[in-house]
């Protein structure tokens, strides 16, 4: 008579393990069945069930900048400010936080 389940091994960061089986408790869902859940629909889809890539950057990447480039956005930005072109801390940082969301 075949095994009815398998055992399954994974190395999970602490914190995320943590976070993700707060949200299952309060849902009334065991992580095994979430597991379940997951494998299922990988099956269902043919692969992952959701979207896999790199959240849209406006941001410009200073580190493949050449100091001319760097030097020219900061530029940019202190022209922007004398223009008046700026907006509050705040403001600026909840967009930031909202293209970074993981």
């Amino acid at each position: 008579m075949a095994a009815k389940t398998s055992n399954l091994y994974a190395r999970i960061e602490p914190n995320v393990k943590a976070q993700a089986e707060g949200i299952l408790t309060a849902l009334g869902i065991p992580v095994s069945n979430a597991i379940n859940m997951f494998y299922k629909q990988i099956i269902l889809h043919r692969g992952l069930p959701f979207e896999v890539k790199l959240p849209p950057s406006t941001l410009p990447d200073i580190t493949r900048m050449t100091e001319t480039e760097l030097d020219a956005e900061l530029e940019k930005g202190y022209q922007d400010m004398l223009a008046g072109r700026t907006k509050p801390v705040d403001e600026a940082f909840a967009e930031i936080w909202k293209d970074c969301q993981v």
